[in-house]
């Protein structure tokens, strides 16, 4: 099976899981870049204010075409209680182009119930599998249950 794994990190958090799950997995890996600056405080700010308000913004073109995996796997940071506004563009865009989906996200909160549900609703379809890991366990790379999601990957 050909595996993509499309994600958008702001601090490099989601990022490392995004790498996490391409090693254990085997699997092509496509990030998802803002032409915002989300740097620093404002960025902070403004990217809180983006995925509370479930904004889109412009990103730069992906190099991966999604409809050329069998499954693609979305990564995001949860911002105020929703998926990224990175993430919620590229769903948006290729919406009609995933065959199936797994999803995961990495938040200090929660917030991954709602974000994930709209992620399914956007893209029409329900994902094959779904991970939660809070901020404080992936920097401290206590991966556990990203090996769990893995496993389920594998068996599909």
């Amino acid at each position: 099976m050909k595996i993509l794994i499309a994600y958008y990190s702001r601090t490099g958090v989601t990022k490392k899981l995004a790498d996490f799950i391409a090693k254990k997995i085997g699997a092509e890996m496509e990030e998802i870049k803002d032409t915002v600056n989300r740097a620093g405080v404002l960025g902070y700010m403004l990217a809180g204010r983006d995925g509370m308000k479930r904004r889109l913004t412009k990103l730069e073109s992906p190099k991966l075409n999604p409809a050329d995996f069998d499954l693609v796997i979305i990564g995001t940071p949860i911002w105020s209680w929703n998926m990224s506004a990175p993430i919620r563009t590229y769903l948006e865009e290729y919406k009609n182009q995933f065959k199936q989906a797994a999803f995961f996200c990495t938040m200090g909160g929660s917030g991954h119930e709602t974000a994930f549900k709209e992620m399914g609703e956007i893209i029409g379809k329900k994902p094959v599998a779904i991970l939660s890991l809070k901020t404080k366990e992936a920097v401290a790379g206590d991966f556990n249950r990203a090996d769990e999601f893995c496993a389920e990957i594998i068996k599909i």
